[in-house]
């Protein structure tokens, strides 16, 4: 009798990327699961002694089966939401996205992400807002500084993976010069050469201790007039911190030069 209350569960681990993620969504279906957990091998501690482990080997074809069959069902804006749900870095982001996989399957009819009675969904579209926002805010607070080399270099530390959210706005707004945006929390980074705009991910973090000294001469010059330039501004007697902190929150204020 004891052993029927045993609960049996697989945890599917895979590598912590977008279609590792997919793949082990295709395999839970290939597979019959019934009771299951994914998670990163990263993040993975066994706490139930009792869990099957399934390792998932990322395949690509398996992957997009998936997202295929996700785009037939709640439309391409459906399968971004979800993007931002995995970009967002939630602990449960994987079980979320795998609840939204099958109520689209179960429901194919009905656009299911906007089902707010259902926790799930309502937990979808909460972290989308956060993540939107921090989206936002990097496109309005990012601040280049050139380098000695021309290239023009930016470090940002937000809150969610948001890099590739931001990639196509500043690819289009900065077609002429070359620049670098470099996620300092998650040790990668955008790059735009004038032809290519890709993602690098280099072996070691990159030092910025002593990054001030490679700027270039002109960027040195840039920063005291704009500083300069921000005093002479700024009236004291409208000064209204609260909302200014409002609307630039103090977290981001170690992007702007006027704050240095």
């Amino acid at each position: 009798m004891a052993n029927q209350l045993i609960q049996y569960m697989t945890t599917l681990l895979y590598d912590g990327s977008f279609d590792g993620l997919f793949t082990a969504i295709f395999e839970i279906f290939e597979y019959r699961y019934k009771d299951v957990e994914i998670t990163s091998r990263e993040r993975f501690h066994q706490e139930n002694i009792f869990a099957e482990i399934h390792e998932v080997i990322t395949q690509p074809d398996k992957s997009e089966r998936v997202l295929n069959k996700l785009e037939q069902n709640i439309g391409k804006q459906g399968v971004y939401k979800l993007l931002k749900v995995f970009l967002s870095e939630e602990p449960d982001l994987e079980n979320l996205i795998l609840s939204a996989v099958r109520q689209s399957i179960k429901y194919p009819q009905n656009n299911i992400l906007e089902n707010f009675a259902d926790s799930d969904v309502l937990k979808i579209s909460k972290i989308c807002k956060s993540v939107d926002r921090e989206r936002h805010r990097m496109t309005a607070f990012v601040r280049f500084e050139k380098m000695q080399d021309g290239v023009f270099f930016s470090k940002i530390d937000p809150d969610f993976n948001v890099l590739p959210l931001i990639r196509k706005h500043f690819k289009d707004r900065y077609q002429d010069q070359k620049w670098m945006i470099y996620d300092l929390r998650r040790n990668y980074g955008l790059l735009y050469n004038l032809d290519i705009c890709d993602f690098f991910y280099p072996d070691e973090k990159i030092d910025l201790h002593h990054y001030q000294q490679k700027f270039h001469d002109e960027e040195k010059s840039y920063q005291v007039l704009w500083q300069r330039y921000f005093t002479k501004t700024n009236i004291v007697e409208r000064k209204n911190m609260k909302l200014h902190i409002q609307h630039v929150p103090k977290r981001y204020w170690k992007y702007l030069t006027e704050k240095w």
